[in-house]
């Protein structure tokens, strides 16, 4: 009854990126940042405690060898035993963002450059933005920048549901995202205009058209809602989620899994936030059949703390997930294995709101202990596959 779990930490990072000095946010270079090294040191210091307070508490990851992995990504010498196997990865896609990280841990690094939108006004070439308007049934849309996704709609929200205009901003990923009101604009038709324009911003390599719809007033303030949707590339050639379904697999998401794959290789999805994922994680573990590989996201401490740089918030998320995710790992079988990771960066310390270049953990439950080394992330697709029998690139 060989099945595997992958678990994939959005944007928690271990540094050590050998060509971080290479990727920026804003005009400083991705060279020092430490998304988990910085927030266990400003625990340490007494400089998380909204919340929270004292050391950084992630008893069930540290067995598994959390902290031997952030040594050895940056260089320092592993002290200690664990109860795990452990080690950490380095990326070689052209990218951190979230396509170019799960892809390549899924066997598949990006096989080309992303097209990025310059951080100006407009940020858009004047032909895309009339596109999307015209796709939208509008005289034009609002926006056309990069900006914070809660801050655009604090700022234009009203304007937008006055002139019904959707509104289109980015950020330093490769992505476009439009952020329109779910009963003003439609939820709807939201979906629908971004499943439109996909196709156009794909074929310019943007990695992600992104539905960010919202809900609110002028005077009570706007929020974004869960029903968010992504509309990804398709990866351009098999990728892990293929390989296990070529064997005889069936393949579960959990999380936005099935948006970042454009649903290559899937069989279910389970969406929710974090707290509800969890769940969807539990359920499986008691679900699954052989031979599934069940590939989950858990992208909270990206999205809530790692852009708005909360520290605290960031670590008090890392201990959610830590006491949550023991309770699965006491739950699987004998020939279960758990695999955790990160797909890149998002230092809450670093200056900017990007994500940042850096090596992610390796951690495995279920195989015994021992360093697994410095590896690429294709070599987690490589340790999945061969955990339930199929043949990368099949």
């Amino acid at each position: 009854m060989a099945r595997a779990f992958l678990v994939v930490m959005d944007s928690v990072g271990i540094g050590g990126a050998p060509d971080a000095d290479a990727f920026f946010n804003g005009k400083v270079p991705d060279s020092g940042a430490n998304t988990l090294g910085h927030i266990r040191a400003a625990c340490a210091a007494g400089e998380a405690e909204e919340s929270r307070s004292g050391p950084l508490h992630l008893p069930n990851m540290a067995r598994l060898g959390l902290w031997q992995a952030l040594a050895l990504a940056n260089g320092a010498a592993p002290e200690g035993e664990a109860e795990g196997r452990w080690g950490a990865a380095t990326e070689v896609s052209p990218g951190k963002d979230t396509p170019s990280g799960h892809w390549e841990l899924a066997g598949l690094p990006v096989p080309w450059d992303w097209t990025y939108f310059p951080d100006t006004r407009p940020a858009f070439p004047a032909d895309l933005s009339a596109y999307v308007a015209k796709a939208a049934g509008t005289e034009g849309v609002l926006g056309d920048c990069h900006a914070s996704g809660t801050t655009i709609i604090e700022e234009l929200g009203a304007a937008h549901c006055e002139s019904g205009w959707p509104i289109c901003y980015t950020s330093a990923d490769s992505v476009f995202q439009i952020a329109a009101h779910e009963e003003t604009f439609g939820l709807e038709r939201l979906l629908a205009l971004c499943e439109a324009v996909a196709p156009r911003l794909h074929a310019m390599k943007v990695g992600r058209v992104i539905a960010r719809p919202f809900t609110g007033s002028a005077e009570a303030g706007f929020s974004r809602t869960p029903n968010r949707r992504d509309y990804a590339i398709a990866p351009p050639a098999p990728v892990l989620t293929n390989w296990v379904q070529a064997a005889g697999g069936k393949v579960h998401a959990v999380g936005k899994i099935g948006d970042i794959f454009s649903m290559t290789g899937i069989d279910e999805v389970r969406k929710g936030p974090d707290a509800a994922l969890m769940e969807h994680l539990s359920d499986l573990v008691g679900e699954a059949g052989e031979g599934a590989p069940n590939f989950a996201n858990f992208g909270g401490v990206d999205s809530l703390y790692g852009h708005r740089r909360d520290v605290s918030g960031y670590a008090r998320a890392l201990e959610w997930f830590d006491a949550e995710i023991g309770k699965v790992i006491a739950r699987l079988g004998p020939e279960d294995i758990l695999v955790l990771t990160a797909d890149h960066g998002n230092d809450p310390t670093w200056i900017g709101t990007d994500h940042t270049r850096e090596r992610v953990p390796v951690l495995v439950a279920g195989q015994g202990a021992g360093p697994l080394g410095l590896m690429g992330f294709t070599g987690v697709a490589d340790l999945v596959a061969r955990h339930l029998g199929a043949s990368p690139g099949a």
